[in-house]
């Protein structure tokens, strides 16, 4: 039986289990997340842009994700890598939810799977096509575990071989994604090209590669990633946060909230979680 230490939280019809990966993998991934349901109760969920790339390692049953665009079609995915978006989406849950989260920066995702993370931006891909047969061994591996603990000792013996021989990210990227998430996304695409020593073009074409997004739409995203923040914190007014996440105004905010969320600030922060299905889109 395995002894590392897990954290079990009742969050109200879901519960979830956290430990900590092992220490060499601690640079690429701060937890592991384990969580099922209570109950088999069909849920919706809208998601927005983050700084992370996803990826869900399902053990119940698959999910039905969504786009915007209605000419798009939904797409049914049992485990899956979420990329780097630019825009809004969700997904539809039969309930009865059992799985492995990762949250993953794009760069410990391009070690750790070993692809170019451009091939994941604004899509979900089938965790399967990423992993090739590794997957299913690992897969069913999980779901035989006695535990959470010793599910998490796999995932920590199964991410160590593949950092083992995973790429790694250009020195200049790495050091571009520091000074942009480090000022939340308030740095010039200039002024990373001119401290890297790359031209804006080269930049650009490297860090979409590595990261998924492009610098300056990484911005965007790191921004309004800042000003969801400090709404659910209670920051005194739309004005303030307007002014520190480096809108013009509160209009340009609102604007922005529109474009990436889909909605107006006022309606994301009312959505606090999982919402019961309808029948619409």
């Amino acid at each position: 039986m395995s002894e590392r230490p897990v954290v079990f939280e009742d969050r109200g019809g879901w519960w979830m289990a956290r430990s900590r990966p092992h220490p060499a993998l601690r640079p690429y991934l701060a937890f592991y997340d384990g969580y099922w349901e209570d109950e088999i109760v069909p849920t919706r969920m809208r998601t927005v842009p983050i700084r992370a790339t996803v990826v869900i390692i399902n053990l119940g049953a698959p999910l039905l994700l969504r786009v915007p665009d209605p000419a798009t079609p939904d797409v049914r995915l049992d485990s899956f890598v979420a990329g780097m978006h630019d825009g809004h989406g969700g997904y539809v849950s039969p309930g009865g939810q059992r799985g492995i989260q990762l949250d993953l920066g794009p760069l410990s995702a391009y070690t750790l799977l070993g692809v170019p993370m451009a091939a994941f931006t604004n899509i979900a891909v089938d965790l399967g096509q990423v992993l090739g047969p590794e997957y299913t061994a690992l897969v069913a591996r999980l779901g035989e575990a006695p535990g959470w603990a010793e599910r998490f000792d796999l995932l920590d013996a199964f991410l160590l071989r593949r950092l083992e021989r995973g790429p790694s990210p250009a020195p200049e990227v790495r050091r571009a994604w520091g000074l942009l998430t480090g000022s939340d996304g308030l740095t010039s695409v200039a002024d990373l090209a001119g401290d890297v020593g790359w031209s804006r073009k080269h930049l650009t074409n490297r860090f979409r590669e590595q990261v998924g997004l492009t610098p300056k739409v990484m911005a965007r995203v790191l921004r309004f990633q800042r000003a969801v923040e400090l709404m659910r914190h209670g920051a005194p007014s739309w004005v303030d946060i307007a002014v520190a996440c480096g809108y013009y105004d509160q209009a340009h905010l609102n604007r922005e909230f529109r474009a990436l969320a889909g909605c107006t600030p006022t309606e994301l922060l009312a959505v606090q979680g999982p919402e019961p299905v309808d029948h619409g889109r």
